[in-house]
């Protein structure tokens, strides 16, 4: 399985719903929370392409985008391929 990681923030909902949608699946991530950390929130930005809110999710080298992308990646059943993926 690759690696997956997720931007967040503490408070925020669509967070916690792809985490959740992540731990139904069984899927160990690396969340990187970037709440009052410029860097981290810098970083981020450049790696998801310019896009600044959270989440963004990664797997693997593969920008997912946030929380709806990773929904609608499942819906069509594509979600799962992309996990067993290395």
């Amino acid at each position: 399985m690759p690696d997956v990681t997720i931007y967040t923030k503490s408070w925020c909902p669509y967070c916690q719903s792809a985490k959740e949608l992540l731990v139904s699946k069984k899927v160990d991530f690396t969340e990187i929370e970037i709440s009052g950390k410029a860097d981290e929130r810098a970083a981020m930005i450049a790696r998801a392409g310019g896009r600044s809110t959270v989440p963004q999710i990664f797997i693997g080298d593969r920008h997912i985008g946030g929380c709806d992308d990773l929904y609608a990646l499942d819906r069509r059943g594509e979600l799962d391929l992309l996990l067993e993926v290395a």
